[in-house]
């Protein structure tokens, strides 16, 4: 086996178990970022709804509720949660993987009534009111999901319409009924907003993030040992190989060869000029020999 070929086999055995220790640590740190990322999205989306939620409740409704029909025809514009899910619907163009819920224990459109694990959420907010937010994964029959999660408190502007039956706008009434949605109390946590996301979103890019490692990785192993071979061949193989022709010719009784010329200070310079001397001692041997 030449050397090159030794040499080749060592490298790749050394760029194989570095890249493998690589991976195997990088995965993990990718998937985290990947999550971390995906989180900030979710995060970036409730605060959004939020946003939405509080400019409809200060500024938008207050201008509805004035307008000579509110009384006899309910505008759904007023209402901020409406708000916050039309909003989303237009996010979600760019965004589709993520769901917004705005779900509540008792609300007036039982479209946003909470669902099992929903309740457990609020539930979870009213037992601990210091936690405002919460970040967790759940199973569910399309496979795992991610979610951020927010209480949704009362304030004294949501008692307009969710305090007393009979102070809410009769045109609210009228389109949902005197059933539901009312009774809320003062900073009471009513329900709860949860933006999720399909774990495979965070998967998907932790994978094209390993993807692209190991392509990058793999590129950058294979213009290594090229360019280490090129150095071998001219630096080790290409003196090498001159000293071993030299040394065959002399063995086979030619002597009337050069000397080697001598490149720089290192060993293979030093094994050229041993073999420089042996070979003129040899010359002087067989013309004394000859004599």
């Amino acid at each position: 086996m030449k050397l090159l070929t030794k040499f080749n086999l060592v490298l790749v055995l050394v760029f194989g178990l570095g890249m493998f220790l690589v991976s195997h640590y990088a995965y993990g740190f990718l998937m985290n970022n990947a999550r971390r990322q995906v989180l900030e999205q979710a995060e970036l989306m409730a605060a959004s709804a939020s946003a939405t939620k509080d400019y409809t409740a200060e500024q938008v409704s207050p201008i509805l509720e004035k307008t000579p029909n509110h009384n006899s025809d309910f505008l759904p514009q007023t209402i901020p949660f409406y708000a916050v899910n039309v909003t989303f619907k237009y996010l979600r163009s760019s965004y589709s993987d993520y769901v917004l819920r705005e779900a509540a224990l008792n609300p007036t459109n039982l479209d946003d009534r909470a669902t099992q694990w929903e309740v457990d959420m609020i539930d979870y907010f009213r037992n601990n009111p210091e936690q405002g937010r919460h970040v967790g994964e759940r199973d569910t029959p399309t496979g795992p999901v991610l979610y951020v999660a927010s209480a949704v408190v009362a304030a004294p502007g949501c008692l307009q319409c969710h305090g007393q039956t009979s102070l809410a706008p009769k045109s609210m009434i009228r389109h949902y009924g005197p059933e539901h949605g009312f009774g809320w109390k003062p900073n009471e946590v009513v329900g709860a907003q949860i933006v999720s996301v399909p774990m495979s979103v965070p998967i998907a890019l932790a994978d094209k993030g390993f993807r692209d490692l190991l392509i990058g990785l793999g590129a950058i192993f294979l213009l290594t040992i090229a360019l280490i071979d090129v150095a071998m061949y001219l630096i080790v193989i290409r003196p090498l190989r001159r000293v071993s022709s030299n040394a065959d010719i002399i063995s086979k009784g030619e002597m009337d060869l050069p000397l080697l010329e001598i490149k720089g200070k290192d060993e293979i310079a030093e094994v050229t000029a041993s073999f420089n001397r042996m070979q003129t001692s040899l010359i002087k041997a067989f013309e004394m020999l000859n004599g």
